[in-house]
């Protein structure tokens, strides 16, 4: 049996959707395919998301930020856009969920991980719900 798939999407792919994805690979146990990915990519992951995930046990800072396709749309079983109203090229073929956080860009590590907590948060009732 094939696991389902999740694919986070924010806008540039260096803090939302970076901290979503690691927070459900960290929580669900291996039983889905995780995967982020945004609209116009950022050229590295913002440090401050890195720092808290390190935080938690995972180390996300070589990843790279890369644009969503079309087939990652349509093939996903679970999309959520970090961002409510991304103007994505397809509507996705499975669920997609909407959740608004807001862009953590600029900010420090103390100031990301009330963020991170809410992104947690929101994933285990996703978790809870399945």
């Amino acid at each position: 049996m094939t696991k389902p798939t999740v694919l986070f999407l924010c806008q540039h792919n260096a803090g939302r959707s970076q901290l979503g994805a690691a927070l459900l690979e960290i929580l669900a146990d291996d039983k889905y395919t995780v995967t982020s990915a945004g609209l116009s990519p950022a050229d590295a992951v913002n440090p401050s998301i890195a720092a808290t995930v390190a935080e938690l046990g995972l180390d996300i800072s070589a990843r790279i930020p890369r644009a969503v396709t079309v087939e990652e749309l349509q093939t996903a079983d679970i999309v959520i856009a970090m961002k409510p109203g991304l103007k994505l090229p397809v509507t996705p073929a499975g669920e997609f969920l909407e959740w608004a956080f807001p862009d953590p860009t600029d900010w420090s590590v103390e100031n990301v991980r009330p963020l991170r907590a809410a992104v947690e948060k929101q994933i285990t009732e996703l978790l809870l719900n399945r």
